[in-house]
């Protein structure tokens, strides 16, 4: 058998890009994940898809998998060989109860590893504008539990904690909020003295509420904040106000959804959550590659003789490639001659990523616009090879032949209905939705045939971005309407066209 070994990870304190590499890389190797509320449930993404996935769900006042259970889990799959990561919110050892599991795995004699991780006892401050210490202002910071062992008197000195000059920050005691503000006035605590509770910090969802010891519960109470919440209670909250950054970002508030392909969807989804948006992957399109296409034997045989290759998209380079590869060829296979045409930005890096010089990519990511920027180097009787998807438009093929070139088209994906995806996009579009991106006219046909006729409706009333004419005309075929269209057509200009748009209307 081989040798066990268990992590103990801080997932950090909710945001998914502040694990640290090291618990990222954990997670990459875990054959048996052990997860709660607390612990990023979008990491999960970075297991392995065989990995074993077990819920402990902790909740406040919930905890339907006991502490000890917990324990005995981290032993038994450590003694079955296996490599664990238990995956826990903030940092393992900062109120994180990984003591108790360390010491339940040191007992056994079987090997583990901490791995810190950033504590939201100084993250969750930091994204709502507060430091913890400031020279001028907290010279340290207490970190203190709210939520003590239930089965033991309070063992919180009030007194002493009252007399502090330092910061207070309390975790998880929202529950016993009325009791800390009581108590710290109780022994002295001055009753105006800055206070701040901070709903999912570091979150798309983050919610700050500020006041002071007198009055925060009941502004607490009329905002309804539930957990996770974090509390700090000094002077350094009223800098909040200055330097506030991560609410005040663009798009914070904003429910998104990204509608591109899974494997795709991850360089919006990146560009929207960088203006604070609340991004949801929700994808029409999935991107199924033919194995056997039709004429490839017959483009193999010449594949030396193209003079153009155009390939229109990321998912037609790599489904190019993997012809190639399959056929036991590579780039040298290809004519010294050809040209190389990339349409898009994206399509122009991928190719590079894979070793291929591009000769020419259109300013205007269309078929018309590939025309044109073609027109003048196509001769009659020239070769040209177009991978790409099944269903495409064949406005180009059409232009280049008329220009007296001989097309091969190479069809080598399929984009199909995710209905998988369909109870989850339905429930999306009924809630607070406030846009849906498009980028392609599939994305659009595609989500109009999941919801069916009986939820079109729901459409109307979310804001819709299309990414180009052609995806904006397929929005418009529906009797939808566009309200922001990327120039160019690019992703991060989708992304840019929603921020213009919705800073245009916060304006009004």
């Amino acid at each position: 058998m081989k040798q066990s070994m268990v992590y103990l990870v801080g997932a950090g304190p909710g945001e998914k890009d502040l694990i640290t590499l090291r618990g990222l890389n954990c997670l990459k190797k875990a054959e048996v994940v052990l997860y709660d509320r607390l612990s990023g449930i979008e990491l999960l993404s970075f297991a392995p898809e065989e990995a074993e996935f077990i819920d402990v769900g902790k909740k406040p006042n919930h905890h339907p998998v006991p502490q000890e259970e917990i324990n005995r889990i981290l032993v038994k799959k450590a003694k079955e060989g296996k490599t664990v990561v238990r995956l826990k919110g903030g940092d393992p050892f900062v109120f994180g109860r990984g003591g108790e599991e360390a010491l339940a795995l040191a007992e056994e004699g079987l090997l583990y590893e901490i791995v810190p991780g950033i504590t939201s006892s100084i993250a969750v401050p930091a994204y709502a504008g507060i430091p913890v210490t400031h020279r001028h202002i907290s010279p340290s910071f207490h970190v203190i539990t709210g939520h003590e062992d239930p089965t033991q008197d309070e063992s919180l000195d009030y007194e002493i904690l009252a007399k502090l000059t330092g910061t207070l920050v309390f975790l998880m005691g929202v529950g016993r909020l009325e009791r800390i503000t009581n108590q710290l006035i109780e022994y002295g605590k001055d009753p105006k003295t800055a206070v701040a509770l901070i709903h999912r910090g570091t979150t798309s969802k983050q919610k700050t509420i500020t006041g002071s010891l007198d009055n925060i519960v009941d502004k607490v109470q009329k905002a309804n904040l539930k957990p996770p919440c974090i509390i700090i209670i000094g002077d350094v909250v009223n800098l909040s106000s200055s330097l506030q950054w991560f609410e005040n970002k663009p798009l914070f508030g904003k429910k998104i959804m990204v509608t591109r392909s899974r494997l795709q969807a991850s360089q919006l989804t990146a560009c929207l959550k960088e203006m604070g948006a609340e991004v949801i992957e929700c994808p029409t399109i999935e991107i199924k590659p033919i194995d056997k296409p039709e004429n490839m034997n017959q483009v193999i045989g010449k594949i030396d003789q193209y003079h153009h290759i155009i390939f229109t998209s990321i998912n037609g380079v790599e489904a190019f490639m993997r012809q190639l590869n399959k056929q036991g060829m590579d780039l040298r296979h290809l004519s010294k001659e050809s040209r190389i045409t990339a349409v898009g930005e994206a399509t122009r890096k991928k190719l590079v990523e894979k070793g291929l010089r591009v000769d020419c990519m259109p300013e205007v990511f269309t078929a018309e616009g590939v025309l044109e920027a073609l027109t003048p180097f196509v001769k009659p009787e020239e070769k040209v090879l177009i991978p790409r998807a099944e269903l495409g438009r064949k406005n180009l093929i059409e232009g280049l032949e008329s220009l007296g070139t001989v097309v091969d088209e190479l069809i080598l994906y399929k984009t199909n209905l995710p209905m998988e995806n369909q109870e989850k996009l339905i429930n999306t579009i009924s809630g607070d939705l406030d846009w849906i991106t498009f980028t392609s006219a599939s994305t659009v046909n595609h989500l109009v045939e999941m919801v069916g006729e009986k939820y079109l409706h729901l459409l109307q009333k979310t804001k819709l971005a299309a990414i180009g004419p052609i995806t904006a005309e397929a929005v418009k075929k529906h009797n939808l309407s566009v309200d922001c269209q990327a120039e160019p057509y690019t992703i991060p200009a989708l992304a840019e066209a929603i921020r213009k748009e919705t800073v245009k209307e916060n304006e009004k």
